[in-house]
C-alpha cells in the first residue's frame, strides 16, 4: 500500500517505493505559485512542471488554476506515483504525464508558465545511494542544461518558478539572468524565526523590472506555523 505523506482538503498525495519525497518547501512553493498566479490573473493555459516527482506542484497548480498541465519526470517510479495521484484527484482530465529527459522533450509545444523544483543540489554532499543522488544532486541535469530546456520550452511572455536550497538560488539566479531571465518576485523561506534562510523560491520572466522580495518563516518561536505560513497553505492543508 502506498504511503500518504500529505493530506489536502481537494486530494491525498501518495507515495511509494519513491526517492523524492513531498516536503513542506515544496508545498510553500506551490502555494506561493499558485497564489501569485491568482492574483496575477492572467490566463495560463498550458503549464509545464519539470521534474514533477510524485506529482505535487502539478496537483497544487491544479486545484487553483483552470491549466493544462504536462508534468515530465525521468524516475519510473515516481512518474507511476504522479500517474496514479493524477488519476485518483478531480483533475484527472487536465493533468498528463511525461516519463523523460527534459533534455531531450521535443514535443513541438510552448508553455505559458513552467514550474520546477529540481531535484539537484549541485553544492550538496552526496549520499552514497546511487537513485538518491539521481534524485538530490546535479548527477544528471545542471544548472545551464535546466535553464536551456526552459528556454527551449517557455513561450516569449511566459514565466517560470524555482525552488532551490538558499546557498544555490544566486548562482542560478546569475546563470539565468545569462539567459534572458529575470527574477520577478523572490521568496525567502526560514525553518523558523529563529533559523537562517534555507530554500528560494523565485519567479523569473523575459521582463526587466525591480524583483518583489518576501521573507517567509514556517514556525514561530513557540514551534507553531505562523500566521503567514497557515495563511499561504490554508487552501491546501486539512488541518490549518
Amino acid at each position: 500500500m502506498a504511503n500518504t505523506f500529505f493530506k489536502f482538503k481537494e486530494f491525498t498525495v501518495h507515495q511509494e517505493h519513491c526517492a523524492m519525497k513531498v516536503c513542506t518547501d515544496a508545498c510553500i512553493q506551490g502555494a506561493f505559485t499558485a497564489q501569485y498566479l491568482v492574483d496575477k490573473n492572467t490566463t495560463v493555459p498550458a503549464i509545464l512542471d519539470i521534474g514533477a516527482g510524485t506529482g505535487l506542484l502539478s496537483l497544487m497548480l491544479a486545484q487553483r488554476i483552470p491549466a493544462t498541465i504536462t508534468a515530465v519526470e525521468l524516475d519510473a517510479g515516481a512518474a507511476q506515483q504522479a500517474l496514479d495521484n493524477f488519476a485518483a484527484s478531480p483533475w484527472a482530465n487536465r493533468l498528463s504525464l511525461m516519463q523523460t529527459d527534459i533534455r531531450k522533450m521535443d514535443n513541438g509545444l510552448s508553455y505559458d508558465f513552467i514550474i520546477t523544483n529540481p531535484p539537484f543540489y549541485e553544492s550538496a554532499l552526496k549520499s552514497g545511494h546511487a537513485q538518491k543522488d539521481q534524485a538530490m544532486h546535479a548527477t544528471n541535469l545542471s544548472y545551464k542544461e535546466l535553464i536551456s530546456a526552459i528556454d527551449r520550452q517557455l513561450s516569449l511572455s511566459g514565466e517560470v518558478s524555482v525552488l532551490l536550497p538558499y546557498n544555490e538560488f544566486e548562482t542560478f539566479r546569475e546563470l539565468a539572468l545569462v539567459a534572458g531571465f529575470y527574477l520577478q518576485r523572490v521568496l525567502y523561506i526560514r525553518q523558523s524565526v529563529n533559523h537562517g534562510f534555507f530554500r528560494t523560491t523565485g519567479i523569473f520572466g523575459r521582463t526587466p523590472g525591480a524583483a518583489v522580495v518576501q521573507e517567509l518563516a514556517i514556525y514561530d518561536a513557540s514551534n507553531v506555523y505562523t500566521s503567514q505560513f497557515a495563511a499561504l497553505l490554508q487552501p491546501f492543508y486539512l488541518y490549518l
